[in-house]
């Protein structure tokens, strides 16, 4: 952390929650929190709580949470630093730039400067693209029949021929050798000295969702290979992490998001009108990729090209769709190419009448399939069906599974009972398979997981209990500690919880979010804050859920302590355990108000 801990609270105490949360989503006062539409991820029901006694933030949907600065970092692509000086500023707060280490100072000014080098990279290209020497780009444009409103809304622009014009440009402009080698736009060589990036290329400005711009990525003109060329990763660019289009389409009102194959698709898309078109940056899509996806929707519509190519990138790309919770469909192009061709052949409106009807992704793995069998040779048939039983073995859900029976027996003519006695018969053989002694173990493991969810799940409603009634802790005193929370992150949570109460004689949840670093962590913290509370349930009932909750902690946490000291052979400590669960099991855990 580059501020002192006593500022940065400052700054969240001048924020409070709802108001900073209310400016981006409506909130509404349900209880003791206010309930809104999550802002990450597409909703009909409310499930997004925010907490203004613990000044923190939780969705019950899709898990994010955290605090003023997690929202901040999350919502906006920021950096900790980034939102501290948004809010700092919001609050009228004035940062103290020494309080920044030599090192988080360099690391922070060299971010802000990549950014601007970036947006006078930009600007430069489209200036050459309007000049004499970039009519060729130009005019292979507006061939493609871009309109000027569009080229401009993606600030295109135009790398001319000669190898150093951008580096020449920029020196001119203060900028030192040292820094334009980590910017991704010049190659700086001992021998050949300085040299663009991009050169006779058309240029594809690369925007974060914050419309900064972050890189580039350039078509040559003529026979130049690589046809595409994508900026190298820099401290602010990650082609990985970033989908072209995305900062555009996050605002558009479509409840979906068509995924394509590159810069010209999303652009001819957004065109003709469907400004929810994205793409990956010429690189494998990625889980991060669909995460990112699943902030803004629900549903993802992939319309890759329409060759053998563009098929494989669809079948590698639904189950990493599907991984991350989203409905996949594929759009049918026949007989054209890609969306480009399809929209300028028959037009905007035919091209939505495809999306309308895209195919479910389970059917068009299906029909991909079925061209790898003659349908009218009965052996590949039946291996074919085979095979499909074996697909629809990957719904869990009986209920789910039976539908898409029903509607493959229905889609290709075949009796519906015994496709489902194929299925069944399947399963069966893949379980029969499992011998005796790995399905004991299975059966061992999945009992031992789900004694561990247990107490997983009663070390966060016991980190909630405490944070919600901070009398709580004269109560447990002498029984529970920081200790008896073995628990992935609960133990380091309840480190810091039991010590801010033991410092300050209060929780401030909010506070103990910022001790951790990611944004992933720091959701994590919020949930273990959001596990329940003691609601209606009447005092007898309150005492006993406690009670129940604070022996099961002991008698696991003493369980833990029995095989450390089993394992380091320590007889003495094995017998103190051993005498405490006595004790334990003897006299259960009470309390009285």
């Amino acid at each position: 952390m580059y501020y002192p801990e006593e500022l940065v609270e400052e700054i969240r105490n001048r924020n409070d929650i709802i108001s900073v949360i209310g400016s981006y989503t409506k909130l509404q006062k349900k209880g003791s929190n206010h309930m809104g539409l999550c802002p990450f991820h597409n909703e009909k029901t409310p499930s997004f709580s925010v907490s203004p006694s613990k000044q923190m933030y939780h969705c019950f949907g899709c898990g994010v949470g955290g605090n003023v600065f997690t929202f901040i970092m999350e919502y906006e692509n920021y950096s900790f630093v980034e939102a501290l000086k948004y809010l700092a500023e919001r609050a009228g707060i004035a940062l103290p730039e020494q309080e920044y280490s030599a090192e988080a100072k360099r690391q922070a000014d060299l971010r802000t400067r990549l950014f601007e080098v970036n947006k006078l990279a930009a600007k430069y290209f489209y200036y050459q693209l309007k000049s004499d020497r970039g009519q060729a780009a130009y005019r292979y444009l507006t061939g493609r029949g871009l309109a000027e409103e569009t080229i401009k809304q993606f600030g295109l622009g135009f790398s001319n021929k000669f190898s150093d014009d951008l580096y020449q440009y920029l020196k001119k402009s203060n900028y030192e050798d040292e820094f334009l080698k980590q910017s991704g736009l010049v190659t700086i060589d001992e021998k050949r000295g300085a040299s663009d990036k991009f050169w006779n290329r058309v240029m594809f400005p690369i925007m974060d969702v914050n419309q900064r711009v972050i890189g580039f990525g350039g078509r040559v003109m003529g026979d130049g290979m690589p046809k595409y060329l994508n900026s190298p990763e820099t401290l602010i660019f990650d082609k990985s992490r970033i989908l072209y289009g995305l900062n555009i389409a996050k605002t558009s009102r479509e409840s979906n998001l068509l995924l394509c194959e590159g810069y010209m698709d999303v652009i001819a898309l957004h065109s003709a009108g469907f400004t929810n078109a994205v793409a990956a940056l010429g690189t494998a899509f990625t889980g991060y990729h669909a995460k990112l996806m699943k902030r803004y929707t629900n549903e993802v519509i992939l319309t890759f090209d329409n060759d053998n190519a563009g098929t494989q990138a669809t079948l590698r790309a639904i189950p990493i769709l599907k991984d991350a919770g989203l409905s996949v469909k594929v759009v049918n192009m026949e007989p054209y190419k890609d969306p480009d061709d399809f929209i300028k052949a028959l037009g905007a409106d035919e091209y939505r009448k495809r999306i309308e009807e895209a195919k479910n992704s389970f059917f068009f793995e299906i029909d991909v399939l079925q061209k790898q069998y003659d349908m009218q040779d009965p052996e590949q048939k039946t291996r074919f069906f085979r095979e499909i039983a074996k697909k629809l073995l990957s719904f869990r859900e009986e209920l789910e599974r039976n539908f898409y029976i029903d509607a493959v027996a229905k889609n290709y003519l075949i009796d519906v009972e015994q496709l489902r006695r194929l299925v069944n018969r399947l399963g069966s053989q893949m379980i029969g398979g499992i011998s005796q002694t790995k399905k004991y173990r299975q059966e061992k493991r999945n009992a031992k997981r789900k004694q561990e969810d247990g107490i997983t799940k009663s070390q966060k409603l016991m980190l909630t209990w405490l944070v919600e009634d901070n009398t709580l802790f004269d109560k447990i005193k002498g029984i529970l500690d920081p200790e008896d929370f073995t628990e992935g992150i609960c133990n380091k949570v309840a480190t810091l919880v039991f010590d801010q109460y033991e410092k300050e004689h209060t929780v401030i949840p909010a506070k103990i979010i910022n001790r951790f670093e990611s944004k992933e962590e720091q959701s994590e913290v919020a949930a273990l804050f959001s596990a329940g509370i003691k609601g209606d349930m009447n005092k007898v009932d309150w005492q006993k859920a406690l009670s129940d909750t604070v022996q099961r902690l002991k008698e696991h946490s003493l369980d833990k302590q029995s095989e450390k000291a089993i394992a380091v052979n320590d007889t003495a400590l094995l017998q103190k355990i051993i005498m405490k669960k006595a004790e334990l099991k003897k006299h259960s855990i009470t309390f009285d108000w």
